[in-house]
């Protein structure tokens, strides 16, 4: 099989975006992971799937893997990323979109600028819901991962998330805590694990390991998460940067039962094709 794709980037957070409009596609969980490797593949943070909706008031379905061939419900820079697919591919030359998802509808608005700002919905904070193992509701849980003991705020973006306060995101134990936490026992269904760095009430750094693809150079929802916890910890304002290896993003929120938006840069880096075996 013949597979046609894109692959761009949100700010360092890259995709293999593939048109399932006007082409015929079929991947299984092994040919994700292939055309997401690094080495042998196209490589990605994520597989991202523009297909046609199966609702009415949808203009599209978007579809996540990560790179380890799961399906993930959220991805905030994969999102702004679709936009821009439909535009330069002229699937659609709408400004606004609405984008069907694993986990509702999403709004997507591109700008006179190019500038993509997604919607990606109130987040959820009851532990069942992200989902998370607690006796109740808090803003920051005990979690014990390893030999030490942390304080963390959970919460999800359409996907989980887990946020931990640092004192440097350049000394953050990214490599050795991520892989602890996102397999911890108390997220059944794994989890994004960010370390935030305050630096000012409108500015945050931020490093994400993700769930299923290790860390990545910018995540959205991540961004997101970080960004939403620290406003209801009374550290932020409510519109922030957020630093990322990968660029900077933006994030607003206006409080409990409102949407969090996502702003930041889109790029397009090449077209290609590659073969896939059956």
């Amino acid at each position: 099989m013949k597979l046609h794709f894109t692959k761009m980037h949100g700010a360092g957070n890259d995709f293999v975006v593939i048109d399932c409009v006007r082409q015929s596609v079929q991947l299984s969980q092994g040919k994700l992971r292939f055309i997401a490797d690094r080495q042998r593949g196209v490589g990605c943070d994520q597989v991202l799937l523009v297909g046609p909706p199966d609702h009415p008031d949808a203009d599209f379905r978007y579809t996540i893997f990560n790179a380890d061939g799961s399906e993930a419900g959220q991805c905030g820079n994969g999102a702004r990323c679709f936009a821009r697919f439909v535009r330069e591919q002229r699937l659609s030359n709408k400004r606004e979109l609405a984008v069907q998802t694993t986990n509702g509808m999403m709004h997507l608005r591109t700008g006179e600028d190019g500038r993509v700002l997604a919607n990606l919905g109130a987040p959820v904070f009851e532990p069942a819901d992200i989902p998370f193992t607690a006796t109740a509701h808090s803003l920051e849980y005990t979690l014990d991962a390893g030999n030490e003991t942390y304080q963390v705020g959970a919460l999800s973006m359409g996907n989980p998330h887990v946020v931990l306060q640092v004192p440097s995101c350049n000394d953050a134990p990214v490599a050795s805590l991520g892989p602890l936490i996102e397999c911890h026992e108390r997220f059944p269904e794994r989890v994004n694990v960010g370390f935030m760095e305050v630096c000012s009430r409108t500015e945050i750094k931020l490093r994400v390991f993700e769930r299923g693809a290790g860390e990545t150079q910018a995540c959205g929802t991540g961004a997101c998460a970080a960004a939403v916890h620290g406003m209801r910890m009374g550290l932020l304002d409510n519109a922030v940067t957020v630093q990322l290896p990968g660029g900077k993003l933006s994030v607003s929120w206006a409080g409990d039962n409102e949407p969090v938006w996502l702003g930041g840069p889109t790029a397009t880096v090449f077209e290609g094709a590659i073969r896939l075996r059956p």
